[in-house]
């Protein structure tokens, strides 16, 4: 298994150091990193590139993509990390920060035979403050979101071979083989769509092969609550019932 991370970022300079130092404190560190710029203006790729150096990591890349949206910078990060050789594609994003052991779980994975793995959102305690209420309503929020995806109309089809799984963007991994059979993230906007349900639902029209790993933990930044409130952060993950005019929340 040859193992690659890809992280989609957007002017994330303020604080990517944070989830980069994560991945570098992996405690499995046998991986390939594809950071993706996509099309930064705050110093995010120098940053990176000056952090790969001054940490001497010869197994980092950058590699930029023009077109902005997450589901294109993700799909350019996966592709990258196939030509390169990649058997087996981890993602998380640049506002996230994976535990020290989150790539020697995603290994243990795919070791049970998924090809797609989902894991489980927490929320991020360090770069906002977070309650132990709020933390408690956020937490009931993405169990929500999971169990209205099982029931979401577009969730459901005769075609589907297996059970909607909430597979997250920034927490999932997937093997190069069945990316690439499902047609992988869609070249989109987040505003668009939602890749991350786009390419498991492609997912679960090809095998059953896929399923949730509550052991496989991310903690993922809170700023979208923060920004629009609990209310229209959980509508706007729902179909973008709410869609505020500025969606790159920093």
């Amino acid at each position: 298994m040859r193992l690659a991370v890809v992280v989609p970022a957007l002017n994330e300079a303020a604080g990517i150091t944070a989830t980069l130092e994560a991945l570098r404190d992996q405690v499995d560190n046998d991986f390939d990193l594809v950071i993706v710029d996509n099309g930064s203006s705050d110093g995010t790729d120098q940053l990176v590139l000056g952090l790969a150096e001054r940490w001497g990591e010869g197994r980092w890349r950058l590699v930029r993509e023009a077109v902005k949206g997450t589901g294109a910078a993700a799909d350019t990060g996966m592709r990258a990390a196939i030509a390169a050789g990649a058997t087996h594609l981890a993602r998380t994003d640049a506002d996230c920060l994976p535990p020290s052991e989150w790539t020697a779980r995603v290994r243990a994975a795919f070791a049970t035979g998924d090809e797609l793995v989902a894991g489980r959102l927490v929320p991020r305690r360090d770069d906002l403050p977070v309650s132990p209420v709020r933390d408690g309503v956020l937490r009931a929020a993405v169990w929500l979101a999971s169990a209205f995806g099982r029931f979401r109309p577009g969730n459901r089809d005769a075609g589907y071979l297996g059970p909607y799984v909430m597979t997250p963007g920034c927490n999932m991994a997937i093997t190069a083989q069945l990316y690439e059979r499902a047609g992988g993230f869609p070249r989109t906007a987040i505003e668009d769509v939602h890749e991350d349900r786009a390419l498991v639902n492609a997912v679960r029209r090809l095998t059953t092969a896929y399923g949730a790993h509550p052991d496989v933990v991310v903690a993922a930044s809170t700023r979208r609550a923060h920004a629009w409130g609990l209310v229209r952060t959980l509508a706007w993950y729902a179909d973008h019932r709410y869609r505020p005019e500025v969606v790159d929340i920093r």
